[in-house]
């Protein structure tokens, strides 16, 4: 019984730990540089060129980190979720809430299959985020201007 109990918490544990955003270092770069809104400039893998794949909207995403989320639109639909990240990884896997208008191309389709694709990203000048396959960016994106 004792031996079962035990189990039961290691795997709750990992569980916990795989499903909720990672404490990171707000304020000192890393996680802290994610939060805001991103534009898509830049993805890898289709034979289509980018402009193809988003003639009227490019894709954007934002990061609340305070709240742990993430939301953004495919070009088509938008989309949220819950934030899984930490200082240098990050993951998209787990399901999001996710609008359900028919989209033309194949732009949405690219978008989320590299979006869960991504295990890691780097923040560089501030305004350019590259999300990242192994050591490779498979899709780039700018940081969009505060408007008030």
């Amino acid at each position: 019984m004792k031996k079962l109990t035990l189990l039961t918490l290691i795997i709750a544990s990992t569980i916990t730990a795989c499903t909720t955003m990672k404490s990171g270092t707000i304020g000192t770069g890393g996680l802290s540089q994610l939060g805001g809104t991103w534009e898509l400039n830049y993805i890898s893998g289709p034979r289509i060129a980018f402009n193809g794949l988003y003639p009227g909207k490019k894709p954007t995403i934002k990061f609340e980190i305070g709240d742990k989320k993430f939301s953004g639109n495919t070009s088509c639909n938008s989309y949220t979720g819950a934030l899984v990240a930490d200082d240098s990884s990050i993951n998209f896997t787990a399901p999001f809430a996710m609008t359900k208008m028919a989209c033309p191309g194949e732009g949405e389709a690219t978008f989320l299959q590299m979006l869960r694709k991504v295990g890691s990203y780097a923040v560089t000048s501030d305004t350019t985020l590259n999300f990242m396959m192994g050591d490779i960016a498979i899709m780039r994106f700018s940081k969009k201007a505060v408007s008030n």
